[in-house]
């Protein structure tokens, strides 16, 4: 409570340069981090790059990344450099994000916001591993649709944006159960309501498994899906263990006072 009573008491400008202190550590963070990245870059381009290549030795076409301006390559490599920066500072700027935001929550807020990052972090890090995993089989279905006789000519922007889009789409969609559980903590949502919307829930996560592979890879939204609609449920079940603590709790309570 001293804590919340401390932030309540700082000024504007207060605010304003713990602010810029906590994002100047982050920015530092990041771009030390992205150092790194730099000489990791050229082997996760490589791994990125593999379903192309392996297309064009499996279906005897051609199939490469090409780069249409003079910095492209550069330019990529700084993409990926940025990426890994932030992956690999993640723990250094959401401590400082937890840090600045801390001292106005009381106690069961911070049980809160401590429960929700140790769910949500290592679900993104399953979801974008199983988008990393998913990706070459929607490169292969995808580059599929194109005549035998024609060439595969991807540009490098295009294709790391695709990539990347594709990882954190999926990294986030594994995320958002964590919510569910976060709305019913907070008494928003009850696990009731969880339950009966399981078959809206099903068709979302289908179409939302559709739109990150954008195709008809069947295969690749089965993978998609299962995990998804498994977390859902779960997180439906956690809803519902603590609404029904809640009650035997207020239950409880009420037989004391009468």
């Amino acid at each position: 409570m001293a804590g919340s009573t401390d932030q309540a008491r700082m000024t504007l400008a207060e605010h304003l340069v713990e602010l810029r202190k906590r994002l100047l550590i982050s920015v530092v963070a990041t771009l030390v981090a992205g150092v790194i990245g730099w000489f990791l870059a050229d082997f996760v381009w490589a791994a990125l790059s593999e379903p192309v290549l392996e297309i064009a030795q499996e279906r005897n076409r051609d199939a490469e990344i090409n780069y249409t301006t003079v910095s492209e390559a550069f330019d990529t490599k700084i993409a990926i450099a940025l990426t890994l920066g932030i992956v690999i500072a993640s723990p250094v700027w959401l401590y400082q994000i937890w840090a600045y935001f801390v001292p106005a929550l009381v106690r069961q807020e911070r049980r809160y916001a401590i429960g929700f990052l140790a769910a949500a972090i290592p679900l993104f890090a399953a979801g974008a591993t199983t988008g990393w995993f998913v990706l070459p089989n929607i490169v292969t279905l995808l580059t599929s649709f194109a005549p035998e006789q024609s060439a595969t000519l991807l540009t490098a922007k295009v294709y790391l944006d695709f990539a990347l889009k594709l990882v954190i789409a999926i990294g986030v969609g594994f995320v958002l159960p964590v919510f569910l559980v976060l709305l019913n903590a907070v008494g928003v949502l009850p696990a009731a309501s969880i339950l009966r919307g399981w078959r809206v829930a099903v068709v979302l996560i289908a179409l939302f498994t559709a739109i990150a592979t954008p195709a008809a890879d069947v295969v690749s939204m089965v993978i998609l899906a299962i995990p998804m609609v498994g977390l859902y449920f779960l997180a439906a079940g956690v809803a519902w263990l603590r609404d029904r603590s809640q009650a035997k709790k207020q239950a409880r309570l009420s037989n004391g006072t009468a």
